[in-house]
């Protein structure tokens, strides 16, 4: 059991970056069509004051709605075995997208991570969940061995 939660803190660490990443990086480019100059060494700062203080509010979001997600994987997954890591992956992706729908239902901004506003934004955090997925059903896999 350890060895699968070391797995999984692994991918879920991979998926919430990789979504605080893309979200900064889609706000400083809305910055940028607004003719505000962005150097490099401020989207670089910008970037890493993200991965410090959304990071762990996103990975929160990403949590609830890979609990339910991976936990139907998981079920699947005994039923089909060699559609594990597809599994994994697919639910890891549509899980994020749920958990950040439910969210937007509830806040009082008509979107709390502005960045999935649009489908591109919303697409590419989805697939830094999806790759969080696949790392796990890859390194879940390993330690059945």
């Amino acid at each position: 059991m350890p060895a699968h939660l070391l797995a999984l803190v692994a991918a879920w660490l991979l998926a919430a970056a990789w979504g605080s990443v893309v979200q900064t990086q889609f706000n400083l480019q809305a910055l940028v069509a607004l003719d505000v100059p962005v150097p490099p060494g401020l989207r670089a700062r910008t970037t890493l004051q993200d991965l410090a203080g959304f990071a762990p509010v996103y990975a929160g979001i990403l949590a609830a709605g890979w609990l339910p997600a991976l936990g139907l994987a998981a079920w699947l997954a005994r039923r089909w075995p060699a559609l594990r890591t597809a599994l994994f992956t697919v639910a890891a992706g549509a899980g994020m997208v749920a958990a950040v729908r439910a969210v937007d239902a509830f806040a009082p901004m008509p979107v709390f991570i502005d960045a999935t506003r649009g489908w591109p934004g919303l697409l590419g955090m989805a697939a830094g969940a999806a790759l969080g997925g696949w790392l796990y059903a890859r390194l879940a896999a390993r330690t059945r061995r």
